[in-house]
């Protein structure tokens, strides 16, 4: 099953704030069957408690650990923003990264993504795209070496 899809990239979003852009990130998810809509719900409340904002214009909205029994299997949104949404107070995310994955999974995914997205002319890349494949391509390039099924 692939953790990330053409289907799973929305380009030249909009989004009215954080809470909106975290809904459409997990509704994604639902559509492409890897969530139960509960796990929308999880993603909010984790927002609440601990900014999923990790710089460069990047975000990547979770569940909780109590969330994890409402995902189905791997699998990650994308969520292109360019006019971006306040993150942080004077800090804009460009690309929402939604993230839903399997008990050990969960933490690996994480880390794989946010090491690939430390490189600022992937980034640039991915904000500008007009193709969702260049961004399934960047996303899971390597995703091999990376542990990724």
């Amino acid at each position: 099953m692939e953790v990330l899809t053409g289907e799973m990239v929305v380009l030249g979003a909009q989004a009215a704030d954080k809470a909106d852009a975290i809904r459409q990130a997990g509704e994604v998810l639902v559509k492409a069957g890897c969530v139960a809509p509960s796990y929308v719900d999880g993603m909010l409340a984790r927002e609440r408690v601990m900014s999923t904002y990790v710089g460069s214009g990047i975000a990547i909205p979770h569940g909780e650990l109590a969330d994890l029994r409402s995902v189905y299997h791997t699998g990650v949104s994308v969520l292109q923003l360019p006019e971006g949404v306040e993150w942080e107070l004077g800090e804009r995310a460009y690309l929402v990264i939604g993230l839903a994955s399997t008990d050990l999974e969960h933490v690996e995914v994480l880390t794989n993504l946010v090491e690939l997205l430390q490189e600022p002319e992937i980034i640039t890349q991915l904000v500008h795209a007009t193709d969702p494949m260049v961004i399934v391509e960047r996303l899971t390039h390597g995703r091999s070496e990376r542990g990724w099924n």
